[in-house]
């Protein structure tokens, strides 16, 4: 894989790093292509259960696509990887995905953060889509995305002005789960996904599934999601293991089966 995308593997986390701090971590063809690499792998990876993504340094997240690799032909190359804009935008991963925030997610960097299921932000991280400032749309999911994250006046007020929002208003939004110092950003994304990887990953993965899948849906789709999840998990091995592992009064040895 390309050093604009970096890995590391914590028991049953891997952190994918956008690696290209000089350009405020811009998406080019490498990193759409790197992520999205990385992401197929990650999705059939059995020890794999939980993905962190952030960005290198402390100034920005992502600052969106890079218009410079755009104006050089790669355009194609950062909208059309696998799983869409930067490689994710239009993926749908079945795994639980954490984004850390480390600096600025603006336009296609915010999308980016959209994608995934759960962000933890530093303290001075700020959130916003200006493309309309540009002449542009933010086309990367966030113009649905993101009225589904915060109410949807606020949604429209960001798009139509391009005014960015900082961390601590986005928690209050809740478009973020939590805010932490800077230099606390990556214990604190750990412990979240460390929480996460502690349960049963079958159950974790189905419990994403209905939800996402059910959102917007009527009661009838969702018993029937429901149904079809219960089906699998409750048949599974984890399934014997959680209550024999609480009946004997220790750390369940999951399987993800």
């Amino acid at each position: 894989m390309a050093d604009e995308v970096l890995r590391e593997r914590r028991g049953h986390v891997e952190i994918l790093t956008i690696n290209r701090p000089e350009a405020r971590n811009a998406i080019n063809g490498a990193v759409s292509t790197g992520i999205a690499a990385a992401l197929d792998e990650l999705a059939e990876d059995p020890e794999a259960w939980v993905v962190i993504l952030t960005g290198s340094g402390d100034k920005a997240f992502s600052a969106g696509m890079d218009l410079k690799a755009f104006a050089a032909g790669e355009g194609a190359t950062v909208m059309g990887a696998p799983g869409g804009f930067g490689g994710i935008a239009r993926r749908d991963f079945p795994k639980p995905l954490i984004a850390a925030v480390n600096g600025s997610a603006l336009a296609g960097g915010l999308e980016i953060a959209l994608s995934c299921d759960l962000v933890v932000a530093a303290d001075h991280a700020v959130f916003g889509i200006p493309e309309a400032s540009r002449g542009l749309i933010a086309g990367a999911g966030g113009l649905f995305r993101l009225p589904r994250r915060v109410p949807l006046a606020v949604a429209l007020e960001l798009a139509l002005t391009g005014d960015p929002i900082d961390a601590d208003r986005a928690f209050q939004l809740g478009l973020v789960n939590r805010v932490v110092p800077r230099h606390q950003l990556m214990d604190e994304a750990l412990v979240l996904a460390e929480r996460i990887a502690g349960n049963a990953p079958l159950a974790v993965r189905y419990s994403k599934a209905v939800m996402l899948q059910s959102l917007g849906a009527g009661d009838t789709e969702g018993w029937r999601l429901t149904d079809e999840a219960v089906g699998v998990v409750f048949s599974s091995s984890d399934a014997m293991e959680g209550p024999v592992a609480f009946a004997e009064k220790r750390r369940p040895n999951w399987q993800g089966r």
